[in-house]
């Protein structure tokens, strides 16, 4: 039930954010990743496969983040202005929260994925296979993000999201390995629970 809620959540505030979103291609850019989740989700839903609650709050909660930076693009998003004018940052960071979360929560999906498929032992081996998953994946995005941008030009800026930060790129890298690392430390046990517990029934 709480399943369908949270999809039912994620499909309403992605159709609002596409009324009158601050830059349609961007949104466009953005949200994609969300409707790519929407249809795997979608996909597991007709398959009959099941995977646990931890996993299901993180795919909403990274599903609302992307869609927020997308309505706004990433560089307006109000609570990164809040939080510039609060915390008297040189720039809005919710683009930083972004990049958190693409460690934080895919850390989670990938955990799920390798115990299911008894791809490596559990402990210091799968947390380790869990980062280097999301670290592999931030510097394919990031190479997506320059491949936009070679394409695109000046169409393409509001998606970059770089604001004029050189170091852009390695921020978000660094981010996305805290938020992995946060993950795998917090969740881990939580996880496994879930996971040993559903598979069991």
């Amino acid at each position: 039930m709480i399943g369908y809620i949270l999809y039912a959540a994620v499909l309403i505030f992605l159709l609002i954010s596409g009324i009158a979103p601050v830059d349609r291609f961007t949104w466009e850019l953005e949200v994609s990743w969300v409707i790519l989740g929407l249809v795997v989700v979608t996909y597991l839903y007709f398959c009959q496969i099941k995977y646990t609650l931890i996993l299901k709050s993180a795919l909403f909660l990274h599903a609302m983040i992307l869609i927020y930076g997308a309505w706004y693009t990433y560089e307006l998003v109000p609570l990164g202005e809040w939080m510039k004018e609060i915390f008297h940052f040189s720039r809005n960071n919710y683009d930083r929260i972004g990049h958190i979360a693409q460690g934080l929560f895919p850390a989670i999906l990938y955990r799920e994925v390798l115990f299911r498929h008894h791809a490596v032992k559990q402990g210091f081996w799968m947390g380790l296979f869990i980062f280097a998953l999301c670290m592999g994946f931030s510097a394919i995005f990031e190479i997506i993000e320059f491949s936009a941008a070679m394409a695109f030009g000046a169409a393409s800026d509001a998606y970059l999201g770089s604001q004029g930060d050189i170091w852009d790129a390695q921020w978000d890298m660094i981010m996305c390995g805290i938020g992995a690392l946060s993950s795998i430390l917090i969740f881990r046990r939580l996880h496994l629970k879930q996971l040993k517990y559903l598979c069991e029934k």
